[in-house]
């Protein structure tokens, strides 16, 4: 009984292995691909944006406040509780302050810009399963973002 759990764990370790090893090749060209992003000029005019934001303790902090106060304000109106005038209004000027603050707005953009790059990514990756192969840029440009999006397209 035992030689044979230990020719089974034995097995299932080489099995692992082979995985591993499948999955080298998959990490090797996934690592590539991040350095493209990396390489990007666009990219890297993003990321000294976020470098930018991220250096200027001001400009996080009046962030910060915005995005916590902006969760508050929603916590509340899930709640069922009807917002003030002068929440509304504290909340409004507190967000035109964050937004004309040109390291906050180029900040904002890039997390978006971002955020776009990981939905690309993404796509065609989830493309690329779903359909065994390689899609065509006619089949990302058509089509649902995925099963159950709810989008339509």
């Amino acid at each position: 009984m035992h030689v044979s759990l230990t020719c089974a764990i034995e097995k299932e370790s080489l099995r692992i292995m082979a995985l591993t090893a499948e999955d080298n090749g998959i990490a090797e060209k996934t690592r590539e691909l991040c350095q493209t992003i990396l390489d990007h000029p666009d990219f890297q005019n993003v990321r000294k944006n976020i470098d930018a934001f991220l250096a200027d303790e001001k400009a996080k902090q009046e962030y910060q406040t915005l995005v916590e106060r902006s969760e508050e304000l929603n916590h509340k109106q899930q709640q069922g509780v009807r917002l003030s005038d002068q929440e509304i209004n504290d909340f409004q000027a507190q967000r035109e302050r964050v937004v004309n603050n040109p390291l906050a707005a180029n900040f904002i953009r890039a997390q978006q810009e971002v955020h776009g790059i990981q939905e690309s990514v993404n796509k065609y990756l989830s493309k690329t399963l779903e359909l065994g192969r390689v899609p065509t840029e006619s089949e990302m440009d058509s089509g649902s973002c995925g099963e159950g999006c709810g989008c339509h397209h």
